[in-house]
């Protein structure tokens, strides 16, 4: 999630500084800036002709600020996929339509955060906004017909964005993604939340597997916390069903899965992203690479990927070197998926002597967790 530098941005192009607009500019020169800027929407407004002209271009060819071509380079490849450095507009236009199973994109948020090597993170919103529909509305051409589309932004882009995907793509759900650790804001309720939008093309979508997670238990006892009566053994061994809010996703703060300054995504939360909608060999896009998250789990999961970011690429080759770390934690967490409990679960419950003869447990797991539960308490 990066940007070009500069105070006054311009994230389609990525051309830096915007120039000042005068109501003499003919509408060739508005043109070549491809910005709909609040300088020329008031000259708009106070009826100049070259400038009406200007903007009527704009608004129909839907370039604000995205035709100016710029370069994309190779920097990197696996069996699998493929990473490009540049701008994700100039990779969409040479991608063909109706091609990708799953599009995931973690754009940046606009909120004046600092990134490496003095990126910035700020414009004003109807700008952020265009810029942002572009490349949405370039995203949606090229999913496959049933291909799944996973924005992840805060909830006042979200409304934003739900709205526009509505016009290309068919709603089905609005993940809120809890945070932990989150500092409040002034003069508003407490942000908890990221929104994860989850829009199919055509309705159905090729492949929905979400997969099951445990109940929930007591920390401290293992006991479960929803009293599910007479229906224990009537459960789904395999777990109960995802809901739209996840409180289980953890962020990524220790230095050891931590591959850049900046923000990074677990690592868990594109896992569940692709085993909800991609199955193995799927082609997934991610068109702002960060810290390479959805390029490693695609990878892991034997799932194809193409991906590109405007920034700093190092880092994510450099995290294709140790990617064995991450498929160690990709196998711990996914221990705790597809399961009524969790081995931790289980040895809580046996050390406090809590039943377990009341649900369906397999044999397997329950050797597993309390045959090293019980070898531990014999230390």
């Amino acid at each position: 999630m990066s940007i070009k530098d500069g105070k006054r941005k311009n994230w389609g192009s990525r051309s830096g500084k915007s120039k000042k607009l005068k109501a003499d500019d003919s509408a060739t020169t508005i043109l070549a800036h491809h910005a709909l800027t609040t300088d020329l929407l008031s000259l708009i407004a106070r009826g100049e002709p070259s400038l009406q002209e200007a903007a009527k271009c704009l608004l129909e060819t839907r370039t604000t600020k995205n035709s100016k071509p710029s370069n994309l380079e190779k920097v990197f490849s696996t069996k699998l996929g493929q990473l490009y450095r540049g701008d994700c507009l100039t990779l969409l236009s040479k991608v063909e339509d109706d091609s990708i199973d799953c599009i995931f994109a973690d754009p940046p948020f606009n909120l004046r955060k600092n990134y490496e090597n003095g990126q910035e993170d700020e414009m004003p919103d109807h700008e952020y906004l265009e810029w942002s529909y572009t490349w949405l509305e370039a995203c949606a051409k090229k999913l496959k017909s049933g291909g799944s589309f996973f924005v992840y932004n805060i909830p006042k882009w979200g409304t934003y964005y739900a709205s526009f995907l509505n016009n290309y793509l068919s709603f089905k759900n609005w993940i809120a993604v809890d945070i932990t650790f989150s500092l409040p804001i002034p003069n508003r309720l407490y942000p908890s939340h990221y929104s994860l939008l989850y829009f199919v093309k055509d309705g159905k979508p090729n492949t929905f597997t979400p997969p099951r997670v445990p109940i929930k238990t007591c920390v401290r006892c293992g006991q479960e916390q929803n009293d599910y009566g007479g229906y224990k053994m009537k459960m789904n061994p395999e777990g109960i069903n995802i809901r739209d809010v996840w409180t289980d996703i953890p962020p990524v703060r220790h230095a050891k899965y931590k591959n850049r300054d900046a923000n990074e995504l677990s690592l868990k939360l594109l896992d569940r992203i692709l085993d909800i909608s991609t199955k193995p060999g799927d082609l997934i896009f991610d068109p702002f690479g960060g810290s390479g998250t959805s390029y490693i789990a695609a990878e892991l999961k034997n799932r194809k990927w193409l991906g590109v970011e405007l920034g700093d690429c190092s880092p994510i080759i450099e995290r294709f070197k140790f990617i064995e770390d991450d498929r160690s934690y990709m196998e711990k967490i996914r221990k705790d998926i597809n399961t009524l409990f969790t081995d931790k679960a289980l040895q809580l419950r046996a050390k406090s002597g809590l039943p377990l003869d009341n649900y369906q447990i397999s044999d397997d797991q329950i050797k597993r967790a309390l045959g090293s539960f019980q070898k531990s308490m014999d230390l």
